[in-house]
Parts: structure tokens; sequence; C-alpha cells
């Protein structure tokens, strides 16, 4: 699914309106429809429902919204940005006239809303968050900002209509006043700013209502930016051939592990095996192969003598893809090592953690990364790969450049996982939740990729696609044992390619 900017919507509106043919006030009829009938399917008649409205078209698609439910049989209030019908919007205004007289407040001003007029909500109530639209530049005025700050304070639901009110579509979101979301529902795309950690935790769970814009348009829309869904993988994922033997799907080799450190090696050797490739084996120290032996008997060793990685595997050239990173350390000899990797393979690697971090100290060894490669840095690895960024929008531009000079894919984790491509298009992704957060994740991340990097699968498609399904593991387990309870290793019994 393509991320189009404020902008590009906008424009996707008029030529819908312009081509279907549809006219704007039965396009806002749509759009208020569909979220009506989510709040329908969501939330229960006997919740009363506030719904705040400014005076754009934001604000019109919530009073249809209000109209509509009212006559579903929701007690709806409607409250005003202002009560001088002549600064708002056309589809606006259209919309206040067509309100039953039993929605709205005596006084509709918002300005005389005051915080005991809040604190008289019940505390079932749910907040409609209709005020602004994407159309926000520059820092709000009062009473916008105070009214952001009571309806944050408040320990009622709010549900945002398209996006939080007070979020710019894009950038630019740090130090904003903008409204606390628990669910927020948006038209058509995603917008960028909800995927981007600078203000995305202000959304709440995103659910995305198709309103029917052009599909001419969108097709034809050109934009750096997109967002994994399950037909875009659906559209990867390769059939198993029925006369085919281990020997056509790749084997993985996985340099993990150090002394002390075999839980990662057990980790990605695992999620390796769930990835359809044909053979894992693990590079790893002799000393710490027992609990992979015992796990993991599916994986084959490659034993190092030391306590750390400091021998090449013999005949990496049976090698279809490497992974490297995972529990690795950094001691000296580690190091010497890796460059030997380095210059001895050109194979596609997947470079994490220690791996990532001894390119960050070692300038020089990033011309030998074989192109076709793909690094998975956290945040905090990659500020080691790239430096510091004042914002998000220098943050990404960043990533574009390693990927570009690498020629290789960036995978930044975290939520909404960035894959970025050397060409500069960058895929955020659909799927995971914060029981993620922790030690290990990633390792299994790594395993993955590399098991499907040697499946047979390119670099964007192993990335794209490891990344969507270690998420959906991640929601499953999280279904199984719960956000605090899920771990690392529950994730790799939940991997499966069984995409509906």
């Amino acid at each position: 699914m393509k991320i189009l900017t404020g902008s590009q919507i906008k424009e996707a509106d008029q030529y819908t309106i312009k081509n279907e043919p549809i006219d704007s006030i039965a396009l806002m009829e749509r759009a208020s429809n569909a979220i009506a009938q989510w709040v329908c399917e969501n939330i229960d008649k006997t919740i009363s429902l506030l719904f705040l409205v400014g005076k754009g078209n934001n604000g019109g698609d919530g009073l249809a919204v209000a109209r509509i439910l009212f006559h579903a049989g929701y007690d709806c209030l409607v409250c005003m940005l202002t009560d001088k019908e002549d600064e708002l919007s056309e589809e606006c205004r259209y919309n206040l006239e067509r309100l039953p007289k039993y929605v709205r407040f005596d006084s509709p001003s918002l300005r005389r809303f005051s915080i005991v007029r809040f604190s008289d909500l019940e505390p079932d109530a749910i907040i409609i968050d209709a005020l602004l639209g994407s159309g926000v530049k520059g820092d709000l005025r009062e009473p916008l900002s105070e009214i952001i700050d009571q309806v944050n304070g408040l320990p009622n639901k709010v549900i945002s209509v398209d996006l939080p009110s007070g979020m710019k579509t894009e950038f630019g979101n740090a130090g904003q006043s903008i409204i606390k979301a628990g669910v927020t529902l948006t038209l058509e795309f995603p917008k960028l700013a909800m995927l981007l950690p600078e203000a995305g935790e202000y959304c709440g769970d995103i659910k995305i209502l198709p309103i029917g814009l052009s599909k001419d348009f969108i097709d034809k829309a050109i934009t750096e930016y997109h967002y994994i869904t399950n037909d875009l993988i659906k559209g990867i994922v390769r059939k198993r051939d029925k006369f085919a033997h281990k020997g056509i799907y790749g084997h993985a080799l996985l340099i993990c592990g150090s002394r002390g450190m075999s839980g990662a090696a057990v980790l990605c050797a695992g999620a390796a095996l769930r990835s359809g490739c044909g053979l894992v084996t693990v590079h790893l120290p002799q000393l710490e192969r027992f609990s992979l032996q015992a796990i993991y008997p599916s994986a084959m060793t490659s034993l190092d003598n030391d306590d750390c990685f400091s021998e090449l595997p013999e005949n990496l050239d049976n090698y279809s893809a490497i992974g490297i990173g995972c529990g690795l350390g950094k001691a000296p000899r580690t190091i010497k090592t890796f460059e030997l990797l380095l210059k001895s393979s050109t194979k596609p690697m997947v470079i994490d953690a220690d791996a990532l971090n001894i390119l960050a100290d070692n300038y020089e060894l990033r011309q030998f990364v074989p192109e076709g490669s793909i690094l998975t840095p956290h945040p905090g690895e990659l500020k080691r790969l790239v430096g510091e960024w004042k914002d998000e929008q220098e943050k990404i531009l960043l990533v574009r450049e390693l990927a570009a000079n690498l020629k290789s894919v960036i995978i930044v984790k975290g939520a909404h996982t960035m894959v970025c491509l050397p060409g500069g298009n960058c895929y955020f992704n659909s799927t995971g939740n914060s029981g993620m957060a922790k030690g290990g994740s990633g390792d299994v991340l790594t395993g993955y990729v590399t098991g499907l990097l040697a499946r047979g699968y390119n670099n964007w498609q192993a990335a794209i696609l490891g990344v969507y399904i270690h998420g959906l593991a991640g929601d499953r387990a999280s279904v199984r044992y719960g956000l605090e309870a899920m771990n690392s290793k529950d994730l790799i019994d939940e991997l499966t390619l069984d995409i509906k």
C-alpha cells in the first residue's frame, strides 16, 4: 500500500470528485459511513459519544458521523470549536445544518466548554476527535492547544478521525500539541507521521478505512513510502515444488554466539529452521554447542576452537547466505575474523548486533559488505552507524544514504519497523507489538531473514517478508501469552507463512 503525503491525499480527493464523478459532500458521506460502521461494529450503544468538532472538513466528517450514529441509536453530543457558521468550510456547514437538534449542546462554542464540563463526562464516555485534519501547519493557537491538553488529561478513551488533532501528516511533530488517541480511524492510507516514533505513539491502534478514492490516481501517484500489507506479502511468498529436495532450497550459515552467549545462536537457528530453507549450519564456539544440539538437532554445526568467533567456517562457497552478529562479541580476534569473512565471501549477508557495532567502529570495513546484503540495526546501533539526527526526516535521509552506499537493504527495527531499499523506497511494517521489545527478538529476526535469503528470496523480498512474518508471530504470541509474558522463544513457534 502506498503512503501518500497530505497534499497528495487532497489531490486524490479532487481527482476522485472530478473523475468518478462524485461531489465533495457525497465523498464526505462515504467516509463518514465507513467511520460510523467501524463504531457500530466496535462500540456498544450504551456508551455515550462526545464529538469535538472543528471548522474544516475533518469537522464535517465528525458532524456527519454524529448524525449517522444518532440515527443508529447512539447517545451523541456535539461540541464545536466555533459558533460562527461563516468560519466553517462548506462541507462542515452543510453537515451542521443536517445535524438533529437533539445532538447539539445548547451552547455550541468550545471556548465555553470548560474543564469542569470535561470533568463531568462519564468515565466510560468516548470522545470522538474531529477537531483538526491534515492541514495543520505551525504551532496551534489557543484555545486548541488548551483543549488538547484538557482532553489528554482525561481518563476517557479517544477515537481520532483520520489522524489525531494537532498532528502533521509527515514530519515536524516534535513538541507539538497532539491529542493522544486510543484508536485512529485513518482514511484510505496511513499517514507517514503515524509510523514514526516522533509522534506515532499518539495514534494508538491504527485502523485503515477504505473510502473508495480513485484507484487510477493512486496507481499513478509517485511516493517513496509504502505500508506492508497482506496483499504485498501474498505476492512475495513462493510455493514449494512437489518433487523438490533440500538441496535446491539453499543453505544458511549463521555465525553466532560467544562464551556465555549460546542463547543468541539457539534463537537465531530456531528461526532459520522455520524459514523454509533446505539446510542450516551454525558456526559457534565448540563449548557452546550443547544447548543448540539439544534444542534444534536439525541444525548442523561448524565449531570454533576458541570461545569466540576466531576461525572461518570451511567451504564458504557452499552456503547461499550468511547471518552474522547475534551474541558475537567484539573481541579483537573476532574483529579480525569478521574482516577476513567480508574479504573472503561475496555471498549476501544479514549483519546484526555486534557485527554492526564492528562496522560502526571500523569504517574501512564497509567497502567489503557484499552487495545485496541486509543490515538490521535497532536505533542505538543505527546511531553508531550513521551518527545523530535532529529529527525523523534527517534519520530517514541518513538511512537512505547508507542503503545506497552499501547497495544493501537496511532494516531499522522498532514499532512499524522500516525497511529501506538501496533505491530509496521505504516500507513500514504493519505487524508486531510492544511485547516484542525483549531480548532475543532481534536474534529471531536475523535467523529468519537469513533463512529466507538462503531460500532464494532476494534481499528486499527477504527483508519485507521477514519483518512482516516476524511481527505477525509476535501478534500471535501476544494472543497466547499476553504482551508482558511473551518472550523471544515464543516467536519461533509462531513463525509460519500461512498467509490468508
